[in-house]
């Protein structure tokens, strides 16, 4: 093979004599090298396909009774709920330090602060002050929506800014009263977010320097906590959004509205949709449960159930294969049919909290304890390998709060956050 310097020269210098073989070579190590840097990303909420499949494998599926090696430990990332995006070897999540929220680069390898960037003021509230959405990184920027309406873009080398707008001042939003918590959406040229309210419900930017693109003027519904969806239907681009009444699809060229249908939400509507060859799964905690419809043609919904099997408060459902997994506030863990809604088995073998899905297995969080349950994802049942206590745990924690960011798997390491401690730990096998 060749030295280095041959993948720096312009093809028209190479004096080079290349076999096919050589080519071929070549070619699959440089997919290879893609691939591989691909595979220890995580750039937004709920992973690059937005479904909470990690694409780890030779994973650990079983702990050390002490739980899996912990690789560091960083204790300064502030107040809040902000979730780990995962790109190019550092860690960005966002928190607050003394009545400021800051945007936080962390290394992956050793737990070490790059840099912090100032990118708005604080948010009180009794469930736990601070931000609450996941940075999205996408190229060598960084996007972030803090807790007030702050929408800002930073270059993910430094932290520099690149241009930031604001939600309620210039696009007629309303803090939502646990504050905009909200993963905002790029998708091409454009940025997404919620804004919510009269002036339309929905805003796309143009993602290189803010300039509002278009907002959804005939959707006005308030700004919920959930996060939009792009999906395509019927050869249409479209971006989809949970409020507290209304699930609805709008033009992803236009932002007009293409469809709507009823939901009987109350309190707070969180969970991310969740979509599947024409199908939308939703669900909502209060009491509410969950709902499945099926998108026509012209704007026609049809509804295939609406039941209390899932009624997940916010710690997310996951889709693996034809069934969902999450917590239902009542009932405990549970696993559902997709197609069906049937419920298929339950389980409170571990308190109310969070999931995610790498290799086969669900990291389930108990949002009281702290405890981390590693569970098998079949539909056969909870069959449990280990678990394992977050320790330390924060001192910081308001009464109302619990433990409620997220796990994430990528690159074999476990990412969990506990208000300003970050805990990274080895799950390779």
């Amino acid at each position: 093979m060749f030295g280095l310097e041959f993948l720096s020269r312009p093809i028209h210098s190479i004096r080079y004599k290349i076999s096919m073989k050589n080519l071929i070579i070549i070619v699959i190590s440089l997919t290879t090298l893609s691939f591989a840097q691909a595979q220890t990303d995580w750039p937004r909420w709920r992973g690059p396909s937005l479904n909470d499949h990690s694409p780890d494998t030779g994973l650990l599926k079983k702990w050390p009774k002490e739980g899996p090696e912990q690789v560091w430990l960083y204790k300064n990332a502030g107040v809040g709920y902000s979730g780990p995006a995962i790109s190019d070897n550092k860690l960005f999540t966002m928190g607050e330090r003394k009545g400021e929220i800051y945007l936080i680069a962390i290394s992956t390898e050793n737990g070490k602060e790059i840099w912090s960037k100032r990118i708005g003021k604080g948010f009180k509230n009794n469930w736990g002050n601070g931000p609450r959405g996941t940075p999205t990184i996408d190229e060598d920027r960084a996007y972030v929506l803090g807790p007030n309406g702050e929408v800002a873009c930073l270059k993910t080398k430094d932290g520099s800014s690149v241009w930031s707008v604001d939600l309620v001042d210039q696009f007629g939003g309303k803090v939502p009263f646990w504050g905009y918590s909200e993963s905002v959406l790029i998708d091409g040229k454009k940025v997404l977010c919620t804004p919510g309210g009269k002036g339309g419900a929905i805003v796309a930017l143009d993602k290189l320097t803010g300039k509002k693109l278009w907002q959804s003027e005939n959707l006005n519904d308030s700004a919920q906590y959930s996060s939009i969806i792009p999906i395509t239907h019927e050869g249409k681009s479209q971006y989809v959004q949970l409020f507290m009444k209304t699930l609805a699809g709008i033009d992803a060229n236009n932002g007009q509205l293409l469809w709507r249908t009823d939901w009987n939400g109350r309190t707070a509507v969180i969970p991310t949709p969740i979509y599947k060859d024409g199908r939308i799964y939703i669900s909502s905690g209060y009491g509410v449960g969950c709902k499945m419809i099926r998108l026509g043609k012209e704007g026609k919904v049809e509804e295939e159930y609406n039941n209390d099997t899932i009624i997940n408060h916010h710690g997310g459902v996951i889709l693996i294969g034809d069934h969902l997994y999450g917590h239902s506030d009542r009932g405990g863990w549970k696993c559902q049919n997709f197609a069906t809604g049937e419920e298929l088995w339950k389980s409170k073998d571990l308190g109310k909290g969070a999931i995610h899905y790498a290799d086969g297995m669900l990291y389930c969080l108990g949002e009281s304890d702290g405890t981390i349950a590693l569970v098998k994802a079949s539909p056969e049942g909870w069959t449990e390998s280990s678990r394992f206590k977050l320790s330390p745990q924060t001192k910081l924690r308001k009464p109302s709060g619990k433990i409620w960011t997220h796990p994430v798997v990528i690159g074999g390491k476990l990412y969990l956050r506990d208000q300003e401690i970050i805990y990274c730990y080895n799950v390779k096998s």
